[in-house]
């Protein structure tokens, strides 16, 4: 096995007991991104000699420490591992392009933002920036080509981050979501990402789409790896606003095992199974069947308000986005992508009240969640209701003859958790006839990151042949191996 293949617990153990040197790692990481870029175009910029660095001073210090076996007492388990950043996240001394021509002149970030100063103090190595869709608004990366097949959609807007940890060109990676966009590229390309509660990682330093709906979150190879990653995330900070008053000592990683006794899984009857390819639906409903070979008490739930789900979402999300791009909206429209500016210049025309309607639907859905999950400890589901399509398809056609726009088809099942600020964990389940990855979400009551990675962990451990991404990406569009 290379280096690059190992997940981010596995090359942990390996650093920690001096079996591989974070110099290694980088250098197996960063030749595998230039063997994968070619392809996947996953980066948009790779930071090798930043990263090189780093991991030089990760292997002083581990070599410092003796010994040996004593190293995990003062390294954490991110201590040497290669990260990669989704372009809306600032790091000191590198541009923050959101992926877009608005910002081809933008300035270098004067301060790391407070998720990578996180990660750069507990010991990461940054190999990249990754791409998004035009600042984060969108479903499918376009200029990102998915991990397992080319000629598919990445998806969005987190699709650089998904792709470079699928193909293993990151060890593990951090997007955005604020209407799935870790999620939904975690499912299309067959990784595990975790949205966390709206407010639990903090934003401060990361260029915002929609701020009452934006959350910071991982994207890994495993359960594991997310619990690790947010156990570093997670905290409060003040310069966010919405940044909850927790500590930032949490140890999120799930006991071993794959014992579910006592927890109770909600199986939603309405909303998430409606309109879902078959492929998705057979193997979403294996999951949760597997979680009662495991233990767990499968609860028959109704998803409340789901005719206000999608209305909600954009009433909230295209006005704020709209704020936020109303300057460079007037001064320089044209550089804008066209599908972003028609829909900016459609939130300039949304009235206040539509707004404050869309606001104060959020209020009531959100309690009508919270009461829903008093009486369930997570919902299963599936994370999108087709897998990737290929990138010149602009619809989803259903078997009763009604459409949808693929945009809209990704977006309608990972909505509810942003609206609601509720966490939510994609795990792979398994793959449709054409070989493509299909994701299950697991969601939990607020600040219940521990269920739904204890959940998604039990799974992941019980069926390890179908619960990870693969290590070599397929062939690319001439045939050349990766």
């Amino acid at each position: 096995m290379q280096p690059y293949e190992l997940t981010l617990a596995a090359a942990a153990e390996e650093i920690r007991t001096r079996r591989l040197s974070p110099v290694e790692l980088v250098d197996s990481v960063l030749d595998r991104i230039a063997r994968t870029e070619p392809s996947l175009q996953a980066y948009v910029t790779v930071t090798a000699e930043r990263a090189r660095e780093s991991a030089r001073a990760a292997e002083r210090a581990t070599a410092a420490s003796a010994p040996a076996s004593a190293a995990s007492a003062s390294h954490g388990p991110l201590h040497g591992i290669p990260v990669a950043l989704k372009d809306l996240i600032d790091v000191a001394g590198l541009a923050t392009t959101a992926s877009s021509r608005v910002r081809e002149a933008h300035p270098t970030a004067d301060a790391d933002s407070t998720v990578a100063a996180r990660l750069a103090a507990a010991g990461t190595a940054l190999v990249g920036k990754t791409h998004t869709h035009e600042f984060a608004y969108g479903l499918t990366t376009p200029q990102t080509s998915n991990a397992w097949d080319p000629d598919r959609v990445a998806g969005g807007s987190s699709g650089g981050s998904a792709v470079a940890v699928a193909a293993a060109a990151a060890t593990f990676a951090l997007g955005t979501d604020t209407g799935g966009s870790i999620r939904v590229p975690a499912a299309l390309n067959g990784v595990v990402g975790l949205k966390p509660t709206y407010g639990l990682v903090p934003r401060h330093g990361v260029t915002s789409l929609s701020w009452s709906l934006d959350h910071v979150g991982p994207l890994t190879r495993t359960v594991e790896d997310a619990a690790l990653v947010m156990s570093v995330l997670a905290g409060h900070d003040p310069r966010d606003p919405a940044s909850l008053p927790t500590p930032s000592s949490v140890d999120y990683r799930p006991l071993p095992g794959a014992d579910l006794r006592g927890v109770r899984v909600g199986v939603p009857r309405n909303y998430y199974f409606e309109h879902v390819d078959p492929d998705v639906e057979l193997a979403v409903h294996g999951a949760v069947e597997q979680l009662r070979v495991l233990g767990a008490t499968l609860v028959d739930v109704e998803i409340p308000m789901t005719r206000y789900i999608q209305a909600t979402q954009w009433g909230l999300m295209v006005p704020e986005a709209t704020a936020y791009h109303e300057r460079t909206l007037r001064s320089e429209p044209e550089r804008y992508g066209a599908d972003i500016r028609v829909l900016l210049e459609a939130g300039a025309l949304m009235s206040a009240g539509d707004y404050l309607r869309a606001q104060r639907a959020r209020t009531l859905m959100r309690q009508a969640w919270l009461r829903m999950l008093d009486e369930v400890d997570v919902v299963a589901a599936p994370t999108v209701p087709v897998t990737a399509v290929r990138a010149d398809q602009e619809a989803v056609v259903w078997p009763d003859g009604t459409s949808e726009s693929v945009s809209d088809a990704y977006v309608r099942l990972s909505a509810p958790a942003d609206i609601t600020g509720v966490p939510a964990l994609s795990v792979p389940v398994g793959r449709d006839g054409a070989g493509m990855p299909i994701g299950m979400q697991l969601l939990g009551r607020p600040l219940g990151e521990a269920t739904v990675l204890r959940v998604g962990h039990a799974y992941e451990e019980s069926v390890p042949a179908r619960g990870y991404a693969p290590v070599t990406a397929p062939a690319g569009p001439r045939g050349d191996a990766l």
